[in-house]
């Protein structure tokens, strides 16, 4: 991106081509302020980037999944399985080509759940998942998966706080707001941009009577 000022912004379906990242909607962006962007800067490491995408792989991929109305902020690295050759219950821990394929352990897919934040310069691990509406804190290291709608930080990043009462993020992931048509999430985004839970289910009872 030219003209780099941190207003500026990619949305990911319109930049991601890598074909081991599945991108769900047309809402999740990056803040692309100083870097090239999200392919070639935030994800790091998996097969199927400009150049690799040429190579015969040697194991399976790990895949990275990214919801919808997912932000990503600037400088965030998501690390993924294809420099895992360091193998920390062997003696040496240097990659030899010649053992590679004995040397590789894939960590599994990694997903960022729909409606969550990640701050500013957050690393994640390989093989995380980030649970829908969860905040990562600027410069964490999250190395475990995340729970929904929780606030976790630090190095290795640990849980700050819930967003909201347990009996509220259940309602939250009952209602399955991100798997909603567009329609039904335009005409209830203002009841979404608040905290009554009550107003929320009254609105989304309201809206499919009428339907």
């Amino acid at each position: 991106m030219q003209n780099k000022h941190w207003s500026k912004f990619q949305l990911l379906h319109e930049v991601v081509t890598n074909p081991n990242i599945f991108i769900k909607g047309e809402h999740s962006y990056y803040s692309d302020c100083w870097d090239n962007g999200f392919e070639d800067s935030v994800v790091r490491y998996l097969h199927g980037d400009e150049v690799s995408r040429k190579w015969e792989p040697r194991w399976e991929i790990d895949k990275l999944h990214i919801g919808d109305y997912v932000c990503i902020g600037a400088e965030v690295v998501i690390l993924m399985g294809g420099n895992h050759t360091h193998r920390g219950d062997w003696f040496c821990l240097y990659p030899f080509m010649d053992y590679i394929e004995e040397a590789y352990i894939g960590k599994g897919d990694t997903r960022i759940g729909d409606g969550s934040w990640l701050g500013m310069r957050a690393m994640i691990m390989p093989g995380v998942s980030i649970g829908e509406g969860a905040i990562v804190a600027a410069n964490s290291v999250v190395t475990k998966d995340v729970a929904p709608y929780s606030v976790v930080g630090g190095s290795p990043a640990k849980l700050v706080k819930h967003r909201f009462k347990p009996s509220v993020v259940n309602e939250l992931l009952q209602l399955r707001v991100y798997d909603w048509p567009v329609e039904k999430f335009e005409a209830l985004k203002r009841y979404l941009c608040s905290s009554d839970i009550q107003q929320l289910k009254s609105a989304v009872l309201a809206y499919e009577t009428q339907k």
